[in-house]
C-alpha cells in the first residue's frame, strides 16, 4: 500500500517516523505523467534505500511558456497505478499553494552553468527548478535523490546547488531510458502525432552517428553535422546543438581541451520540444 500525502506537514511526520526507526530515505522528484524512465529511477531507489518517496508536482515557476504549463499532463490516478510494485512507499503530491503560499524569491548564482543551452532558451527555468528541488529536499530530507541524465544540464545544476548549500543528500545520476527505437523516454512523447512519433528517433540517430565519427571533425564541425542531419527532416526544427565540456557545460575549440565532452540537443517536432544528449568521451 502506497501512502499518498498532499501537505508538507503530513509528509514530514511520515518521513521522520521512518528516520527514527533508522531507515534510509530515497527520493525521486517528478512532475508526474510517469513512464518507464521514472519507474527505473524508482526501482533503483527502492533497491538502495529502505523507504522511497516520489513527489508528483507540476512546478509552475519552472515553465517560461504558459502554454507548455497548461498542456503538461496531470495524471495522478494513473501515476498511482503505475507505482504499484515499484517499491515506492510514499507519494507526495502537493498543490501549488501548498508549495508556494507566497512567492519564493530565492536567488542562486550558478556562474555560467545556467547561462547556456536550456538556460539561454528558457529564461528563468533553472531558477524555478532549483527553488523547487531545494524545497523538496528540505521537506523530504532524503539520504539519496535520483535524477535521469536526459536532463543533463538540470542534473549539473542540482549537483552545484547541493554543493553550494552543503545539503546532506547524495545525488545519484541514472542513465537515459530509451524506447526500442532509441527515442529518449519523456512525458512529452505522448503529445506526438503518429507521423511525428515515427520521425522522432532521428534525434538519437544523429547523436549516435556523431559519437562514432566525432574525432574526424573539430567540435564546431560536429555541431553543424548534427544540426544538418536533424534538419533534413521536414518535421524537426533545431533550437540548439551544443558540444560542451561535461563539467562546465561550456563550448571549446579542440578535443584536447577537455577531459570529457557531451553533445546536447533541443529540437521541436511539431509543437513538442524534445531534448537529448550523448557523451562522446
Amino acid at each position: 500500500m502506497i501512502n499518498l500525502t498532499h501537505t508538507i506537514t503530513e509528509t514530514q511526520i511520515t518521513i521522520q517516523k521512518q528516520k527514527s526507526e533508522g531507515k534510509t530515505i530515497g527520493f525521486v522528484p517528478t512532475m508526474g505523467a510517469l513512464h518507464e524512465g521514472h519507474i527505473t529511477l524508482i526501482r533503483r531507489a527502492a533497491a538502495e534505500n529502505d523507504f522511497v518517496v516520489v513527489s508528483i508536482f507540476v512546478n509552475p515557476i519552472q515553465f517560461n511558456n504558459p502554454e507548455d504549463l497548461a498542456k503538461y499532463p496531470r495524471t495522478l490516478d494513473e501515476d498511482m497505478e503505475k507505482l504499484a510494485g515499484t517499491g515506492c512507499t510514499l507519494v507526495f503530491a502537493p498543490s501549488a499553494d501548498e508549495m508556494y503560499p507566497e512567492p519564493d524569491l530565492t536567488e542562486f548564482d550558478f556562474g555560467q552553468l545556467d547561462k547556456v543551452m536550456e538556460g539561454k532558451f528558457r529564461p528563468g527555468h533553472f531558477k524555478g527548478v532549483a527553488i523547487v528541488v531545494k524545497k523538496l529536499f528540505e521537506i523530504v530530507t532524503p539520504h539519496k535523490a535520483y535524477f535521469g541524465e536526459k536532463d543533463f544540464q538540470q542534473l549539473a545544476i542540482i549537483k552545484k546547488m547541493v554543493s553550494m548549500l552543503q545539503m546532506p543528500v547524495e545525488i545519484v545520476p541514472c542513465p537515459i531510458i530509451r524506447e526500442a527505437d532509441g527515442l529518449a523516454m519523456s512525458s512529452r512523447n505522448a503529445r506526438l502525432s503518429a507521423d511525428e512519433r515515427t520521425e522522432a528517433p532521428l534525434l538519437f540517430k544523429a547523436l549516435s552517428g556523431i559519437k562514432e565519427n566525432y574525432s574526424w571533425f573539430i567540435p564546431d564541425g560536429t555541431k553543424q553535422l548534427v544540426t544538418g542531419e536533424i534538419q533534413e527532416s521536414k518535421y524537426f526544427r533545431v533550437e540548439y546543438v551544443s558540444v560542451v565540456d561535461i563539467e562546465t557545460l561550456q563550448p571549446f575549440e579542440d578535443w584536447q581541451d577537455v577531459e570529457h565532452a557531451v553533445v546536447c540537443v533541443a529540437a521541436f517536432i511539431g509543437s513538442v520540444r524534445l531534448i537529448d544528449n550523448i557523451v562522446l568521451y
